[in-house]
């Protein structure tokens, strides 16, 4: 089949398309970044930032735009395009991150670190940076794993059951703050309906994925698949007989877990325990 021609001649990538409709609409309104951030209310360094693609901004600052263009929620539909396209997503995640939007519900575990799902922005910052990421690729890589989290939003987000282990929650950031900030919101998500979270304790001993992170997604047409990743690479496995081994595992390990309630407690106390930033 032949490529579509690209009618317009405006770029097909989600992200670039949003940049550069918000370029042409400024150009055509004839006003400087500092006009319309004078009239909108946010900083002119913003709004370069997103017209140069190194930043989508969030769902506020797009709606008012939008308003003040006049476009009639375009703005925020390219947007939600954006934050919703696979493509920014490093070669070996797309087709995961195509799946879990479609996920109808979803289980980790997590060896070492907060899924990211339920990561802050000072987190997904700290822990892409020891990836040697930096610059634009950090900055886009970092909103592109909080752009996930809009999954777990709205009125009927997927169930979410999540397992952590305990080194999660014993591995700190070198920013206190942003770790602090971290295990507040993990507390605050447990409280979800939908989601379930639960501690694994080190006293919980030797399990079937001491090594491995794993994910389950059900699928709408119920089949469940699972990615299992370390530190430097990640498998999406869709073969039935090795997605119910893993879940066998997962299946056994949560009967060794914290309960939910036990589990935030377990998450506060921590956070209680962790040092606070140096007053000055």
């Amino acid at each position: 089949m032949p490529q579509r021609r690209a009618i317009t001649g405006r770029s097909q990538e989600p992200r670039a398309r949003f940049a550069e409709e918000l370029r042409l609409l400024r150009n055509a309104r004839g006003v400087s970044l500092r006009g319309v951030a004078e009239v909108v209310g946010w900083d002119a360094s913003q709004f370069g930032k997103m017209e140069n693609g190194h930043t989508l901004g969030g769902p506020e600052i797009v709606e008012a735009l939008d308003q003040y263009y006049g476009t009639g929620g375009m703005l925020l539909t390219l947007w939600e395009l954006a934050v919703a396209d696979p493509t920014q997503f490093r070669e070996q995640y797309r087709r995961y991150m195509i799946l879990e939007a479609e996920a109808i519900s979803l289980w980790h575990y997590a060896v070492s670190a907060p899924p990211g799902l339920l990561q802050t922005a000072g987190y997904a910052r700290e822990a892409l940076a020891v990836g040697w990421l930096k610059g634009p690729e950090l900055e886009q890589q970092v909103e592109a794993r909080l752009g996930r989290r809009q999954l777990l939003d709205g009125d009927a987000p997927p169930p979410f059951r999540v397992i952590l282990s305990e080194a999660v929650l014993r591995t700190s950031l070198r920013d206190v703050g942003a770790w602090r900030e971290q295990l507040a919101h993990l507390a605050e998500m447990a409280e979800r309906p939908s989601i379930t979270l639960q501690v694994l304790p080190f006293r919980a001993g030797p399990h079937g994925l001491m090594n491995t992170a794993v994910k389950f997604l059900r699928l709408p047409n119920g089949r469940v698949v699972a990615y299992t990743e370390n530190d430097l690479r990640g498998e999406l496995v869709e073969e039935n007989t090795s997605v119910e081994l893993l879940q066998r595992r997962y299946d056994a390990m949560r009967d060794l877990a914290l309960s939910p309630a036990e589990s935030r407690e377990f998450i506060l106390r921590t956070l209680e325990e962790a040092p606070c930033e140096p007053s000055i």
